[in-house]
């Protein structure tokens, strides 16, 4: 199959494979691994699959905590493992070395590769590097409408026909072929009992020169590795540091090879990793070539054209303009005033408070466990009222808005807008994606700023979330506090973003490390699905009846118990001088106490003190209530994540740093003559 001048090398697929040890998943079940490049459709597939849900996302970073799900293929149940995004076996970012290390540590029984079908000649080369390496491969080609509407035509069955092993056309957010992939992969665990039963073999079109270094060092391994040889001698000539050192932990005498890899280094005109390459481009090309009929003129629709405006500053930043106003209309009116004045003032505050307060009169004769469940600070009539009226609906329209964004591929292209801004402050338009999760949830933002490339970027990152990211419960609040004034709105907007890009400048001079590149999957812009929304929507939701809700509960424990030991009146006071130094009355104490628990409990508090500022005061409130220290289920992550070295330094960075601010903002009003 190979041109002249070209050697062909022939791999069979898992006759040839070399495995480690078994690391048995879910008591020895048959284990599954999906595959893919980002935004492909890896975790719709995985929902299909098992019905256990991972946000379904147009972005690279929402599936590196790894979800595993259980399903029943032919018969036999198996444990199903989403992975995060990768592009090839030789990895780059954070993500592909996850994915990675799931192939090599979880030896699964069938790799199921979904691709992008509108972009197989990129996308192919990882499948050709999967079946060479061994794995028992079902390719998916999804989006398959897109395609189609596209004009793009795909010979599925030729393709199999060509790579050796079964190809599945779907359009898996509709259901479309989503039967047809469980049959496939059904089939390949009755016909693999035993690894290494399966023949699929494929032919890379390499240089006779890169063949034999490729053989070389391939003869110098001795080990047992999930990864056939020829892959890892690939790996090896690549120089791939993490493969080497597994060589290195398995093999002692692995010097031969490492030796062996050095000299056929040496002997190589070009570099082996541009030799690979090509040889995987010249090869996808000659399978495509008599399966796929590409469309003569690439399609320049509205949604091409809109996509391409989003990412442009001129026309960009009008659109991101646009899309902030519709979400605060969406969340900060609907969500933060309509639904909040409904719930806080019709339902709890005249019907279940009052009725709380006077059954637990009737029924209760003690008043320090009525004070437990109602009154100022209960559990029912504070944590619950919190949690339900306040910042629940905010949490919810904010949840929905944000799931509609996502699953329209806005957030990639966002990326691309800011990357050049984002430079300035040590980060790459990458980290766009912590960043917005954080107006989500600033715990999650916290985790997800694993996969950008850098340390630099990451502690960077994670002290702006820390800092001036507000969660969607506090932001809410926030909004609900500043309803119906726009012009504190703005204000405190324009001092956030100042305070962003101010420290995030100073922390990029000051911060040692390697300034990051730049680079992020465009899909397509689609049409939000009804359901992906709201099944991303109510997964977001029980999150937060799961994580926050308790927290909120808790919290009203600890101040009753405050109360009831006076350790809640010393803090109190203890708080009065920085009340002072803020310019806030002394009703405010108890809120910015709350935010030691929680920062959107500490915003709730306010919420209830809105009638008692002035316009002046309610911004010093918000502006430092917003940069105060970070709740502590984000301080507990940060500490897993960043260490607590770094995480400490955050933290003693930012609550003087909060305080500062405050005060010099209320003093700055003052000599402005804003009261």
């Amino acid at each position: 199959m190979g041109t002249t001048g070209v050697a062909t090398h022939t791999k069979t697929a898992r006759s040839a494979a070399c495995h480690g040890p078994a690391q048995a998943a879910s008591a020895n079940l048959p284990s599954i691994a999906i595959v893919g490049n980002p935004n492909v459709g890896k975790s719709v597939l995985f929902h299909l699959l098992t019905g256990v849900y991972v946000t379904v996302s147009n972005y690279p970073g929402t599936t590196v905590e790894i979800s595993r799900g259980t399903s029943k293929l032919g018969g036999k149940e198996v444990v199903v493992i989403d992975t995060p995004g990768m592009y090839g076996l030789m990895p780059i970012t954070a993500e592909e070395r996850i994915a990675r290390r799931i192939l090599l540590d979880e030896q699964p029984d069938v790799v199921v590769h979904v691709v992008d079908a509108k972009n197989l000649e990129r996308m192919l080369p990882m499948t050709l590097q999967l079946i060479e390496a061994g794995l028992p491969l079902v390719l998916v080609l999804n989006l398959m409408d897109e395609a189609e509407r596209l004009g793009v035509q795909v010979d599925a069955d030729a393709l199999g026909g060509a790579l050796g092993i079964p190809v599945v056309a779907t359009a898996l957010a509709r259901g479309r072929g989503a039967e047809q992939v469980r049959q496939a992969i059904a089939a390949i665990l009755r016909t693999s009992v035993e690894r290494g039963a399966a023949a699929a073999q494929v032919s890379i079109d390499y240089p006779p020169y890169i063949g034999a270094a490729i053989t070389s060092v391939a003869r110098a391994l001795r080990g047992k590795y999930r990864l056939s040889r020829w892959t890892m001698a690939l790996l090896l000539l690549q120089r791939d540091d993490d493969i080497a050192a597994l060589v290195g932990e398995r093999e002692p005498e692995a010097k031969d090879a490492l030796q062996a890899v050095a000299a056929e280094r040496a002997r190589l005109a070009q570099p082996p990793e541009l030799l690979v390459a090509l040889a995987l481009h010249h090869t996808t090309r000659r399978i495509l070539s008599a399966v796929l009929v590409l469309p003569e003129e690439t399609p320049n629709g509205f949604a091409e054209q809109l996509g391409a405006a989003m990412t442009r500053p001129l026309t960009g930043v009008p659109i991101l303009l646009l899309t902030l106003y519709l979400v605060y209309q969406f969340v900060g009116v609907l969500g933060a005033q309509v639904l909040v004045d409904f719930l806080e003032n019709t339902l709890f505050g005249a019907y279940i408070n009052p009725w709380v307060d006077h059954w637990l009169a009737v029924l209760l004769p003690w008043e320090a466990v009525r004070q437990l469940i109602g009154g100022e600070y209960g559990i029912i009539t504070l944590g619950v009222r919190y949690a339900f009226a306040i910042v629940l609906p905010v949490v919810g329209t904010f949840f929905l808005a944000f799931s509609v964004i996502e699953d329209s591929g806005y957030l990639p292209r966002l990326a691309m807008l800011i990357d050049r801004l984002f430079k300035k402050i040590g980060l790459s338009g990458r980290a766009v994606i912590p960043m917005v999760l954080g107006f989500g949830c600033d715990t999650m933002a916290t985790i997800v700023a694993r996969t950008l490339e850098t340390r630099r970027e990451r502690v960077i990152s994670t002290l702006l979330l820390a800092l001036a990211i507000p969660c969607s419960a506090q932001l809410g609040v926030m909004l609900g506090l500043m309803s119906g004034k726009p012009q504190l709105l703005a204000a405190w907007a324009l001092i956030m973003a100042g305070v962003f890009l101010l420290v995030g400048y100073l922390a990029a001079q000051v911060t040692p490390g390697e300034r990051p590149t730049f680079y992020m999957e465009l899909p397509p812009l689609r049409y939000p699905t009804a359901k992906n929304v709201l099944v991303k929507t109510l997964a977001r939701m029980e999150w937060y009846f799961r994580e926050v809700l308790p927290l909120f509960v808790l919290a009203s424990v600890i101040i009753w118990l405050g109360r009831l030991t006076g350790l809640f009146d010393v803090a109190i006071n203890a708080l009065m001088p920085v009340m002072r130094w803020l310019g806030l009355p002394d009703a405010a104490a108890p809120a910015f106490l709350f935010g030691f628990f929680r920062r959107d409990y500490g915003a709730a508090g306010l919420y209830d003190l809105r009638g008692v500022f002035s316009d002046g005061q309610l911004l010093v409130a918000t502006v430092t209530m917003t940069l105060f220290i970070p709740c502590i289920a984000q301080l507990a992550v940060m500490v897993k994540e960043r260490g607590a070295k770094t995480a400490l330094g955050i933290v003693a960075f930012i609550f003087p740093f909060a305080l500062l601010v405050g005060g010099l903002l209320h003093r700055l009003l003052g000599w402005l003559g804003v009261s």
